[in-house]
């Protein structure tokens, strides 16, 4: 049993949306110590890993660690009626969760089935990275909108101190440099230097949630999955992305 209040439901409107930008489906398991979920998208190519602290709840009580399974992307859809200055209280109630939104002026309160999931990521990829930069928001952002002009696929390439991001398609080819200013890219430690090649529609998918003002951990390895990263308050969204290989 467990009841859980966020005194703005727009917060978990938000998470929500960063989660199901990639999975439609997941198991929450929510402990004494907050909410967590971790899990692949359909193609098996990408991963999110998500937690939330107990602390972000204005109340959080969990009578003993619980996993429910859920179709996010109903979810999310209810999340989207969200008003504004409402509370929102979340509980299980008779194998379904119970989503009460609160005002002033009234409650709102919605059931959704809980689902079994067949298969959840157990653990993130265990990646030994060879450059850990942090990027702003909003130019991240840009940088991909930019590269989706061209191609359907990004190349990051990473040193000491430049980043350079390029796509090259039919249409044309692009090639951003940038330098560690803390405008677009706020640091950069690199053991040595590291580059891939990402898709972009996944890319574009994992930063949508990332708010304005915020900054992105890319984390490289020449090949490697990249791991990207950032916070939605005390919330911590990490998502991994297997590199494009041609074939």
């Amino acid at each position: 049993m467990f009841e859980i209040k966020l005194d703005s439901a727009e917060y978990w409107r938000d998470c929500l949306e960063a989660i199901v930008s990639l999975v439609e489906e997941g198991s929450f398991h929510i402990t004494k110590e907050g909410i967590a979920l971790k899990a692949m998208d359909p193609s098996g190519i990408s991963m999110i890993s998500f937690f939330i602290p107990s602390s972000a709840f204005s109340k959080f009580t969990v009578s003993e660690p619980v996993s429910i399974g859920l179709n996010l992307s109903n979810l999310a859809k209810i999340m989207q009626r969200t008003r504004p200055n409402e509370a929102l209280v979340m509980k299980d109630s008779d194998n379904k969760l119970s989503l009460d939104f609160i005002s002033e002026s009234g409650k709102r309160r919605y059931k959704i089935p809980l689902i079994e999931i067949r298969k959840n990521a157990d653990k993130e990829p265990t990646i030994e990275f060879d450059v850990h930069a942090e990027v702003m928001a909003e130019p991240m952002k840009n940088i991909i909108k930019d590269a989706a002009q061209m191609s359907s696929y990004i190349s990051f390439k990473a040193a000491k101190n430049q980043f350079v991001a390029s796509a090259y398609g039919d249409s044309g080819e692009l090639e951003g440099s940038y330098d560690v200013d803390g405008k677009v890219i706020k640091k950069i430690e690199a053991s040595k230097n590291a580059s891939a090649v990402f898709n972009l529609e996944y890319l574009d998918n994992m930063v949508r949630g990332c708010p304005i003002g915020n900054e992105i951990e890319l984390s490289l390895k020449s090949e490697d999955p990249l791991k990207l990263s950032y916070k939605i308050k005390d919330a911590s969204i990490t998502y991994f992305l297997a590199p494009y290989m041609e074939s």
